[in-house]
């Protein structure tokens, strides 16, 4: 056994990836140059999956979300009922089915929020864990980027590791889907009816974490089903939501940018840069 520990690099990447805090056992082939780890986390994805179709089935229409039929932990098997429709993501789209697509997504995720049941202690500390490595991985990302983006940029950056985890300590904690992203959105061309699917990451945090992901990719450039989805959701972020929503936007671009860096990927890297260049735009500070 070599005991090598692994580089804080990679522990932040693993963050990114699996859910909850995860520990690193060296791992080793009996020779020095061997570098193998055991990765420990917690295996909460299966329980929380069955947690977020119990909830969807007791606060949302069946027309818009599937019912779990069976579920068995041992096998890791779910059974659910078919939900009509295609997903969103990709998916053409008239710019007025768009608009009512999006109010109504603002409209249903808000009816999810509204039935959230009280924190924990616990869901409070899972939080400040997760917003605590992520104002660590932008820490990390910033010393990568320097000299590969502007100076403004850089600021921003900053920022977010400076300010995410006593940002996210003021506001409260609602139950989330956890991924409201358009990959989980479907409708029914037919009807214009919207449904929602996969609950795999359903769980207490913040409101905005279910934003990151629709600010990051679609919003920048059509602001109009930003606000058809923020009127069907019934009411605007606030200061603190809005700012930080965008620096949880922001060290999201600067982890694809810096992966995109250390592994030659260019996919990556153009991710990262889009991101950011959009997080630096005026609109969205404002």
């Amino acid at each position: 056994m070599t005991d090598f520990p692994p580089p804080p690099e990679l522990l932040v990447w693993l963050a990114g990836h699996l859910p909850g805090p995860v520990t690193a056992a060296d791992w080793p082939w009996p020779r020095a140059t061997s570098r193998v780890w055991c990765i420990s986390g917690p295996d909460g994805a299966f329980a929380r999956e069955v947690a977020g179709y119990a909830y969807a089935a007791r606060y949302l229409p069946e027309r818009q979300a599937p019912r779990l039929l069976a579920s068995d932990p041992g096998l890791r098997a779910l059974l659910s009922t078919a939900l009509p429709g295609r997903v969103v993501r990709g998916l053409p789209l008239e710019r007025a089915m768009e608009l009512r697509l999006h109010q109504d997504a603002g409209r249903l995720l808000r009816r999810w929020h509204d039935h959230s049941y009280a924190d924990t202690a616990d869901h409070r500390a899972a939080v400040r864990e997760a917003m605590g490595t992520y104002a660590r991985e932008a820490a990390q990302c910033r010393e990568a980027l320097a000299g590969q983006v502007p100076d403004h940029v850089l600021a921003l950056v900053d920022a977010a590791a400076a300010e995410i985890p006593d940002l996210a300590d003021r506001l409260p904690l609602l139950f989330l889907h956890g991924d409201y992203a358009t990959r989980n959105w479907l409708i029914d061309t037919t009807t214009g009816r919207h449904g929602l699917i996969d609950f795999e990451q359903a769980r207490h945090g913040l409101v905005v974490e279910e934003f990151v992901w629709l600010l990051g990719a679609l919003w920048p450039t059509r602001p109009d089903l930003r606000n058809a989805f923020f009127a069907g959701y019934g009411r605007p972020l606030d200061a603190v939501e809005k700012w930080l929503l965008l620096l949880l936007t922001v060290r999201l671009g600067a982890f694809y940018l810096h992966a995109g860096l250390r592994e030659g990927r260019a996919d990556l890297q153009e991710r990262g840069h889009l991101a950011l260049g959009r997080m630096t735009a005026g609109p969205l500070r404002s």
